[in-house]
This record gives C-alpha cells, sequence and structure tokens, in this order.
C-alpha cells in the first residue's frame, strides 16, 4: 500500500522503476515519431513519388494508428490480467523487433504490415509504466516519477530528428529496434507492483474493459480522461503536422518544415512534462495544474494563430512554446490511472491515452471539413477551440485525485 509519507525526488531519479520506464517511453517515442520524419525517404526509396507519397504516407499512418487502438485495448486487458510487467516485456519486444525488420522491407505491403504490428506493441508502453509507477511510488511521490517518465521519454522524439539526420531511414530503424531490445534486458530486473500482486489473489474482475461501461458514472469518468487528453493531440497532429499549410496562411515570409515545428513541440513537450508534473506536486493539485496549462495553450493558440508576416524562426518559437503548453501529458495519464481501482487501472491508462491519439482522427477530419469556408487559420481556430473549452468541462467533473491511495478495486 502506498505511503503517505514523501521521498525525495533524487531518490525517485535513481528508482530503477522510474528509470526503466522513462527509458522505454524514450525508445517508445522515438520508434512512434520515426516513420513521420523519414516517411519520404523511405517511399522514395521503395520506387514511390509524386502524389503517391501522400496517398502510401497517409495509408502506412493509418496502419500504425490502427495497430494502436487495437494495442491499447489488448494490452490493457493483459495488464490488468496477467500483470503490468507483462505488458512492459510483450509491448518492447513486439515494437522493437517490428522495427528492426521495418529496416529490411522491399514492398508497401511489407510496410504496412510492419507498422501495424509497431503500433500494437507501441500502445502498451506508456500506459503501463504509468501505472506500474504509479503503484509502486508513495502518494505523495507518485506525480514527480510519472513526470519523470513522460519528460525523458518525449524527449525520444529529439533524438529521432537527430539519429534521421546522421543515418538512412533504414540504419534509423535498425538502432530503435537494437536499443528496445537492449533496454527488455533490464525489464527482467523489475518487480511487479504489489499491489496489482494483492488483487490478483482476491477473487474480483480484472482487466474487464465492459467493467467500464457497466456503471454510467464510470463510464462518464473514462470519457472525461480522454477528452482532457485531445487538446494536446490537437497541437501535435493539426498545428505542427500542417504547418507548412498553416504559417504559409499567415504569410510566413520563407517555408515551414513540419520535420521542424514537430521537433520544436517535442522539445517543448518535454519541458512542460517536468514542469506541469513538479509544480502539481508543490500545489498539490492535478486538476489545477491541467486547467492551468489548457488556458496557458489556449493562449498560446491564439497568438500563433495571429502572428502574420513573420519569419519561419519565430514559428518554430511558437511551436516551443505551444509544446510547454500541451505538455500535462505526464499529468493527464496520471489522472486517468488514479481515478480507477487496481482491477482496471492498466486497462484505463493503456487504453485512455491511444484513443486520445486516435482523435486526431476526428481533428483531421473536421479541420479539413471546415477549411473550405473558414480557411485553414479559422478552421484551426474552431477545432482547437472546442478541444479546449471540451477539455475544461471533462476536467470539471473529475474528482481531484492527487494523494489518494490507490489500492482500492472497481465493482
Amino acid at each position: 500500500m502506498n505511503s503517505l509519507k514523501a521521498i525525495p525526488i533524487r531518490q525517485i531519479m535513481l528508482n530503477s522503476t522510474v528509470l526503466v520506464a522513462a527509458l522505454g517511453y524514450f525508445v517508445d517515442i522515438y520508434d512512434l515519431v520515426l516513420f513521420s520524419i523519414v516517411r519520404v525517404d523511405s517511399l522514395n526509396s521503395l520506387g514511390i513519388s509524386g502524389d503517391a507519397l501522400l496517398t502510401n504516407g497517409v495509408h502506412l499512418l493509418d496502419m500504425q494508428m490502427a495497430g494502436m487502438l487495437i494495442g491499447g485495448l489488448v494490452w490493457g486487458i493483459l495488464g490488468d490480467k496477467r500483470g503490468r510487467l507483462s505488458v512492459l516485456l510483450g509491448s518492447i519486444l513486439l515494437y522493437s523487433l517490428a522495427n528492426l525488420a521495418n529496416a529490411f522491407v522491399v514492398n508497401i505491403e511489407q510496410y504496412a504490415a510492419l507498422r501495424l504490428l509497431a503500433g500494437i506493441g507501441l500502445a502498451g508502453e506508456l500506459g503501463a509504466a504509468i501505472t506500474l509507477v504509479s503503484e509502486a511510488l508513495p502518494r505523495e511521490s507518485r506525480g514527480y516519477g510519472t513526470a519523470l517518465v513522460a519528460g525523458i521519454g518525449v524527449s525520444g522524439a529529439i533524438f529521432a530528428a537527430l539519429i534521421a539526420a546522421y543515418f538512412s531511414w533504414r540504419g534509423a530503424f535498425v538502432i530503435g529496434g537494437l536499443m528496445g531490445l537492449a533496454l527488455l534486458l533490464t525489464r527482467f530486473k523489475l518487480r511487479e507492483s504489489t499491489m496489482f500482486a494483492d488483487v490478483r489473489e482476491k477473487a474480483v474482475s480484472r482487466g474487464d474493459f465492459f467493467l467500464i461501461m457497466k456503471s454510467w458514472p464510470r463510464f462518464v469518468r473514462y470519457i472525461r480522461c480522454v477528452l482532457i487528453g485531445v487538446p494536446l493531440w490537437f497541437c501535435v497532429g493539426i498545428l505542427a503536422t500542417f504547418s507548412p499549410e498553416i504559417c504559409a496562411s499567415l504569410g510566413a515570409t520563407g517555408p515551414v518544415s513540419a520535420g521542424q515545428s514537430i521537433l520544436y513541440c517535442y522539445a517543448g513537450l518535454s519541458v512542460g512534462d517536468i514542469l506541469s508534473g513538479f509544480l502539481g506536486q508543490w500545489w498539490r493539485s492535478r486538476k489545477r495544474i491541467i486547467a492551468v496549462f489548457l488556458a496557458l495553450f489556449l493562449c498560446g493558440a491564439g497568438v500563433f494563430l495571429s502572428l502574420r508576416n513573420c519569419e519561419p524562426w519565430i514559428y518554430y518559437l511558437m511551436f516551443f512554446i505551444l509544446g510547454i503548453a500541451a505538455g500535462y501529458w505526464a499529468v493527464f495519464n496520471t489522472v486517468a490511472a488514479e481515478q480507477f481501482g487496481t482491477n482496471i487501472r492498466a486497462t484505463v491508462a493503456i487504453s485512455v491515452p491511444n484513443f486520445v491519439r486516435g482523435s486526431v482522427v476526428l481533428l483531421t477530419l473536421a479541420f479539413r471539413a471546415l477549411a473550405p469556408n473558414l480557411g485553414l487559420i479559422g478552421s484551426a481556430g474552431v477545432v482547437g477551440s472546442v478541444c479546449v473549452l471540451t477539455a475544461f468541462a471533462a476536467l470539471a467533473g473529475l474528482r481531484e485525485s492527487f494523494g489518494d491511495d490507490l489500492n482500492f478495486i472497481e465493482e
């Protein structure tokens, strides 16, 4: 059972569970964004060019996203039935082998199949790590642990960009796969959550996704957890991904690269995750810190969409700032884990972030549907405002979970 006594931050940083979880998420994010970075080079080497680059690129991204939605459910259920460690071992093995194999594809069919498998593997990493760290640390300190996991992990996107700049796309996939397999060896030394071990001995339903829907308040709580994370993926999936088109509409004096925009955005996210996690601990509140960061993001997005005729570096600076404001991913995942009992905690903590990622499909559809009438700037403004206001409403209905004892079950 979690103790009320907090432990020093330095001790948390040296905690093997926190360290291995953070490095695992680092590799996870590396692999997650690598395809977006090497998409054009890899498809060109397979003989694909012109308009087919976009068509096939979207198809491969859809396959990866489909894998993550499938994996979010599969790994979540497995994490509550077999244990958190089973997910941390199985997920990293699957996506590491898939990315190694990805380096040797010779056609688009092989590429698509491996992006599906990689997506399934990638889906389990963060939620299982957050669940294990939340259950392993004292209740007064777990926010520090989850902030370090997310903050260190998100920097994997920066590393992916650097590797892609100096290695071929095939070499970049090999490096990702080897990093994952090397990290896998360290995970055999981790211990299972004692909180889960206690529940496993009881005659209680575990890993039942339908248990969430059997109770209306519980189902609403689950949906609220999903909705508070959507603005972050609006930032990455709409503003950063479509930055060349959006910034051109703003009158940028030079071309703005989506890859650079995503790089600066993730750099900001890494800073924001650590900052929000630590501030949440000092303020002794998860809800307050999420509300503050949502407000900052809304203001930042408004400023960004108002900047006219600026040089590209100014827009890149804004993506860094937006990344910081949207950097409440660690707190968001911690809230999702804390809202539910031990018998379905992994199911929730693993599936919720993957449903948030999946929301990008709906956001993109809305963004493109509104653009013909409102323009890119107006469309982005409307979609972003709806995301943030909905997140505020969802947050208001959740209970404050800072310092809660997580040793309870859902009936």
